[in-house]
């Protein structure tokens, strides 16, 4: 009986020390992946604590001489401290969060329960968008906020996200709201709660995981977007610290990349801090979904 259970024992290490090799492989491998898709980060910490005629020059990752100018000369480089271009990055991406998530729930939740004339269309429609590239409607767009005096505004950033434009958002509370059981409307409708009651106190507290999907893409895509602030935005004291960051450089001389990499290395602290606070909420709040 002993041999019998120390067999199986025996095989099973035997096993683990034949698919050794295989293993310490398949961990190379990734390693590697990873320090590939790190390094870039690694060079620009490090080029932040260089001095600006080493940022080029010297490739490694280990500076040879490390100093504190360059945050120093970049909080005040534009002639603003830059906590002012991270006050405007922050109103325009709360701004953008609230109005993703008010107009995007209340869009999602009209084409996933509410019954209407042409909300197949309305869906379809919504799901084309989404397929169409955001470079098409610039033009169009710039058009319309400039006849409105609008351009060196944040109203042309911030009116498109109370307005439902950022279909992917629609699309993913929708099949999220259609994994709610319809028994709990009907149950509400019973009791004589309106559409809008359902939603508010019913569908919305358990769209938990879909609202904070959202608003942890909105911080991080509007944080990060430099192309929309370019198209609207020209007066420095509006800028964005993506529009803050660009100016930073100078084109001919190149002046200004340390300046770039230290400042730079700040405006990553708030998405890092944001992503790791949200995440355990988002985790949590799929495992504790409404569902249960």
């Amino acid at each position: 009986m002993a041999r019998s259970i120390a067999a199986p024992a025996e095989g099973s290490i035997r096993q683990r020390w034949q698919n050794r090799p295989d293993n310490l492989i398949k961990h190379a491998i990734l390693l590697l992946f990873l320090l590939v898709m790190v390094y870039p980060l690694l060079w620009m910490v490090a080029s932040a604590f260089k001095p600006g005629h080493l940022v080029l020059t010297e490739p490694g990752l280990i500076p040879s001489e490390v100093t504190l100018d360059n945050f120093r000369k970049g909080w005040n480089a534009l002639g603003r401290p830059f906590s002012w271009f991270f006050l405007n990055s922050f109103l325009i991406t709360i701004g953008s969060i609230i109005g993703n998530l008010v107009s995007c729930s209340l869009a999602a939740y009209a084409l996933a329960r509410l019954d209407f004339r042409m909300r197949r269309l309305y869906f379809a429609v919504t799901l084309a968008s989404v397929m169409l590239p955001f470079h098409v409607l610039v033009i169009p767009q710039y058009i319309f906020f400039s006849k409105l005096d609008l351009v060196n505004t944040y109203f042309p950033l911030l009116v498109p996200k109370f307005l439902a434009t950022d279909a992917f958002f629609i699309f993913l509370m929708v099949q999220f709201i259609r994994t709610i059981p319809r028994d709990l409307d009907r149950a509400a409708m019973l009791d004589g709660a309106s559409p809008y009651r359902i939603f508010w106190d019913i569908i919305l507290p358990l769209m938990r995981p879909a609202l904070v999907t959202t608003t942890i893409f909105t911080f991080i895509w509007t944080w990060n977007d430099f192309f929309v602030p370019l198209l609207y935005i020209t007066k420095t004291h509006l800028y964005t610290v993506p529009l803050a960051l660009n100016s930073l450089v100078d084109s001919e001389s190149q002046q200004g990349v340390g300046l770039l990499f230290a400042m730079s290395l700040l405006s990553l602290l708030p998405i890092l801090v944001v992503f790791t606070v949200a995440q355990r909420y988002l985790i949590r709040g799929i495992a504790t979904t409404g569902l249960k």
